[in-house]
């Protein structure tokens, strides 16, 4: 008993390492084309399904696409719906694990570990350190679901346990909720579905479950794997919540209709395998294992997804009523209050750059719109001259400041892991984009106090300054909005526009403090207000080359 312990358990852990460790490897060799990939999601649901596919296949995590979309569509990169219909693609994507796993190539598993700790620990370029990576995770994977189905092997002649597993039979609907019920609990503990795929073959493999019982299983797992989309939800918006939740009702939901048809769904998964793919029959046994038993298993983990996705694919405008009328707006976190606290950055995915560098850049826009807010507020409280609108900026930029040393921070700790030379230059860009909103927000807050000044000693700039002033101040604001745009949007041509309005901004403060200096000769303006209104155009002159700065770390030019 203490071998079939040892055995199963040590397999399992080396199923989850390998699944980690490949899934890592995968991400950072395509995790930058990967959120590029999704950026670019078109408002048609097929095709967002389509890349939810093509992204989750590449990487084999589920669980990287759902926490990159959570960010993605609450910093309104993606609607809700194309954020759904990518979902729907993730969960028939990471089905390419099942596939993988069911192939009876457990032969070359220590040959893919030793590849793997020969390019890991011995090839210097980080390209092959990744492949290594994806090698050694790829060996273990099947290297643990060999030790899985050895350390179940006994077990086939347990009376104990082969009672226990009688149990799970699917042959009327208690049994087969018993294995949904199952299915969903193991996949919640584990926190990976492919483990729960995994442990289902290597039981049906050494006779312990029926097919109808694996299939059943199966259909636990997908209920089971919304969790992580409920977790990546905890502390955003709205509509990352509404993500979560019509992910969990499409799979809760889908089972429920296939539990209704499980008779013919578990014969439609028989005939498509046995009469299109020429699959034996899952019964079959050698040796005393059933060898075709799990590309059946993989086949019903398959159909049902794809089933499932074309089926709500269809009526995805219902889905998303559903999922808003789920959560109700007041779970809205619309004070500005909130921006105090980090809502995307998740240190437990630093170990996983792709991930990590996704959720920065959602922060870093929802930062950026916080910098457009105060300065609209700024700006507009010369216009009212009063304390209270005047007021509001400084809570905003004491929390620019936690903002920026929070992201600085986390990007710091990415820096310091293993990361792709690419990567690296995409975080010192990052970096540089955070000190320079931060400065917008320094240059606000300058003007803010200048205003202040201006309220607080009764003086009043000339019509001709004022007339200024609503001039420059509503082109830095296009500039800001023109900087934040282009984070959002990975702009990489946004240089042009960039120099030609900093060129713009800067004659305009020369031409305007020369125009201040006649009046000033001339007696139209008094020394006191103007002194005030040349600092703020040095203060707006100043935000024009914070804006640019971003634009050249946009454009990955520094």
């Amino acid at each position: 008993m203490t071998s079939v312990i040892f055995q199963s358990f040590g397999g399992l852990g080396l199923f989850l390492f390998g699944m980690k460790i490949m899934s890592e490897g995968l991400q950072k060799v395509a995790g930058k084309k990967m959120r590029q990939i999704l950026g670019m999601v078109s408002n048609n649901r097929f095709i967002g399904c389509t890349v939810g596919i093509l992204v989750t296949s590449i990487v084999q995590s589920s669980s990287a696409t759902t926490v990159m979309l959570v960010s993605f569509v609450d910093a309104g990169l993606i609607t809700l719906v194309q954020a759904i219909g990518v979902i729907l693609g993730a969960n028939i994507g990471t089905t390419v694990t099942a596939q993988l796993i069911a192939f009876e190539i457990t032969a070359y598993a220590l040959p893919a570990i030793a590849a793997g700790v020969f390019l890991k620990f011995f090839v210097g370029r980080r390209k092959g350190i990744y492949v290594g990576d994806v090698l050694l995770g790829f060996g273990l994977v099947f290297f643990g679901l060999a030790t899985m189905k050895a350390g179940f092997a006994p077990l086939k002649h347990d009376p104990a346990f082969i009672a226990l597993f009688t149990k799970f039979n699917a042959e009327d609907l208690r049994g087969i909720l018993l294995c949904i019920l199952a299915g969903t609990v193991l996949t919640m503990v584990l926190q990976s579905s492919s483990a729960t795929v995994g442990i289902t073959m290597a039981l049906a493999s050494q006779g312990l479950l029926t097919f109808e019982a694996s299939v059943a299983l199966i259909l636990g797992d997908n209920i089971g794997t919304t969790i992580t989309a409920e977790l990546a939800s905890i502390g955003a918006g709205i509509n990352a919540h509404r993500a979560a939740r019509a992910h969990t009702l499409f799979n809760v939901v889908g089972v429920f209709l296939i539990i209704l048809f499980f008779p013919l769904f578990v014969k439609l998964v028989l005939w498509l395998t046995s009469s299109i793919m020429y699959i034996g029959s899952p019964d079959f046994m050698v040796d005393g294992q059933r060898p075709n038993i799990a590309r059946y298993i993989a086949n019903s983990h398959t159909m049902f997804n794809v089933v499932n996705a074309l089926f709500f694919l269809m009526f995805l405008p219902y889905l998303v009523k559903v999922a808003t009328w789920l959560t109700p707006q007041k779970k809205a976190e619309k004070d500005f209050d909130e921006l105090y606290h980090i809502k995307y950055l998740d240190s437990k995915y630093i170990a996983t750059p792709s991930v990590a560098l996704g959720q920065v850049n959602a922060e870093l826009i929802r930062m950026g719109e916080a910098v457009q807010l105060m300065y609209d507020d700024v700006i507009y409280s010369l216009k009212v001259r009063k304390f209270k609108e005047l007021s509001k900026w400084r809570k905003r930029e004491d929390a620019l400041d936690v903002l920026q040393r929070e992201i600085i921070q986390f990007l710091v700790r990415v820096m310091q892991g293993s990361i792709s030379e690419e990567e690296s230059r995409e975080v010192r860009s990052l970096i540089r984009m955070t000190n320079n909103l931060e400065r917008i927000g320094d240059a606000t807050e300058n003007i803010a106090e200048l205003i202040e000044d201006l309220v607080e000693q009764g003086l009043y700039l000339s019509e001709d300054a004022l007339k200024d002033y609503e001039e420059i101040s509503g082109e830095v604001r296009r500039f800001i909005s023109i900087a934040v745009d282009g984070m959002r949007n990975e702009d990489k041509e946004i240089m042009q526009k960039a120099r030609e309005i900093e060129d713009k901004i800067n004659s305009m403060e020369e031409e305007m403090k020369a125009n201040h200096l006649m009046r000033l000769q001339s007696g139209v303006c008094t020394v006191d207000p103007g002194l005030i209104f040349v600092n703020i155009l040095t203060a707006f002159e100043k935000m024009g080359g914070f804006c640019y700065n971003i634009s050249q770390a946009v454009a990955g030019l520094k």
